[in-house]
This record gives structure tokens, C-alpha cells and sequence, in this order.
């Protein structure tokens, strides 16, 4: 029973497409700040968690593949078997990578931050497994490539993934795996799709 606003109330208004629902609370980037809002679906109240000064938002550090850009990607809002985490980037990162583990407090708090050597405009979205961050760049209208990976355990960086992704339709604006299930979530153009996520060395494809 939550009441939708028939126009945008910019109060507590989700920017970008890239939210994820976690724990009972839906997390995504707030309208016009470069903070992380979570929404708790059991007591219907809103709390935000601030992002390093030099944060880039409001269209300004988005996901991009050859000339073209994602609008409002600023903030990459991602989950796995250990929690949320949030991807975006800063002026003193200058346009590179930034993950930072979302600590589920009240209000949430922001844990400890990876800094990567990949250019986010090189990317066209992010997810997380097993506390490893990938990042996909555009292929062509058919395909997205997983071509990069950051390890949180050790650190270690590798440009040369090579998981193919097979689309539906050009764009994937929204990408997310869930713990749950073990599938990866896409949202393509007007169009939802799951390819399941096999962990190992025997398969190089998500289709």
C-alpha cells in the first residue's frame, strides 16, 4: 500500500537505473545528490548514506561505450553474497573506478573503498560476485563483453576476462547478479532478461 506520486517529488526520488533491493530495503541513488538512499519496505522510511566529496553524479560520470553514454549511471548499486556495494567515481580518482562496501547500519554507512585503474566511461556497467567486481564494455548490438575483474580479497586487477554476453537488444542499462539464485539480472532497452551465472573454467559465456 505505498501511494505512487502522479509527478516526480524530487524528495526521495530514485536517479538511474541501477537500484537493487537487499535485506528488505531497496537501494538506489538519490535524486540530484551524490548519496546512496535506501528505502526499508517494512517501515517505509528513507535514510541516505553521503559518498566522498569529488563524487561525480547527476549524469556526469556515467557508464559510456563509444560515443554514447548512459544517462544518470553515475551510481552503480550492486549485490552479492556478502551485501551491497555501490560502484561509481571521482574527481581525485580522475574518472577511474571506485567500489565502496555498503555497511548495513541505521542509518548505512559507507565501509571500505577499492580504488581501480579502469576508466569508467570504458564501461558499460558493473556487478558483483563472490567479492569480485566485473565491468562489461560494448561489443557490438549483439554482444557486451566481461572484459575486467577486481578482486576485494587480494587486489588483483585483470583486463582480459573474455566472458561474452549475448543481448537481446543494443543497450543494457541495468545489470545485477543475485546471490540467490546465482542468475544475472539485465535490463535491455524494454526488455528484462536473466542468464544464469556458471562459476568455473569450463564456460566463457553468459547466454
Amino acid at each position: 500500500n505505498i501511494q505512487i506520486a502522479s509527478s516526480n517529488p524530487t524528495t526521495n526520488t530514485i536517479q538511474g537505473p541501477n537500484n537493487v533491493l537487499y535485506g528488505g530495503a531497496l537501494y538506489y541513488n538519490c535524486y540530484n545528490r551524490d548519496a546512496v538512499c535506501r528505502f526499508n519496505l517494512t517501515t517505509k522510511s528513507v535514510t541516505s548514506l553521503q559518498l566522498p566529496k569529488g563524487t561525480r553524479y547527476n549524469s556526469k560520470g556515467n557508464f559510456c561505450h563509444l560515443e554514447d553514454c548512459y544517462v544518470y549511471t553515475d551510481l552503480d548499486l550492486a549485490t552479492d553474497e556478502s551485501g551491497v556495494w555501490v560502484v561509481y567515481t571521482t574527481t581525485q580518482a580522475l574518472g577511474n573506478l571506485v567500489l565502496s562496501k555498503v555497511e548495513e547500519t541505521e542509518p548505512p554507512k559507507l565501509g571500505k573503498t577499492w580504488h581501480t585503474s579502469v576508466y569508467k566511461r570504458s564501461v558499460t556497467n558493473t556487478f558483483m560476485a563472490c567479492g569480485i567486481l566485473y565491468a562489461t564494455r560494448y561489443i557490438d548490438a549483439n554482444v557486451d563483453e566481461v572484459f575486467y575483474s577486481f578482486d576485494t580479497m587480494t587486489g588483483m586487477e585483470n583486463f582480459k576476462v573474455g566472458i561474452i554476453i549475448n543481448k537481446v537488444s543494443s543497450n543494457i542499462f541495468s545489470l545485477n547478479y543475485s546471490p540467490l539464485d546465482q542468475m544475472l539480472y539485465a535490463f535491455c532497452d524494454a526488455k528484462m532478461v536473466s542468464y544464469k551465472a556458471l562459476f568455473g573454467y569450463s564456460d566463457h559465456y553468459f547466454s
